[in-house]
């Protein structure tokens, strides 16, 4: 099971990540957990000076945008 994770403090843009990366992984019918660390030391430590980020995995994807679910979902497959 893939682990994504939004890396964010809470804004209305992380919001949106993780409605989208929630919907890539419905539409894509995988199993993946997604979680939302807004701790801004995980953040950090994954390198992350811009958030939103999405990490799938523990590797960084994108930071500092909101990407479509379409877009998420040519890193999940």
């Amino acid at each position: 099971m893939k682990l994504v994770q939004i890396l964010g403090t809470g804004c209305p843009k992380c919001e949106k990540l993780k409605k989208n990366a929630e919907e890539a992984v419905q539409q894509l019918g995988m199993q993946a957990q997604v979680e939302k660390v807004t701790d801004i030391n995980v953040i950090v430590g994954f390198g992350v000076m811009a958030t939103p980020a999405l990490a799938i995995d523990g590797e960084v994807k994108s930071a500092g945008k909101v990407l479509s679910a379409e877009e998420i979902k040519k890193f999940l497959v």
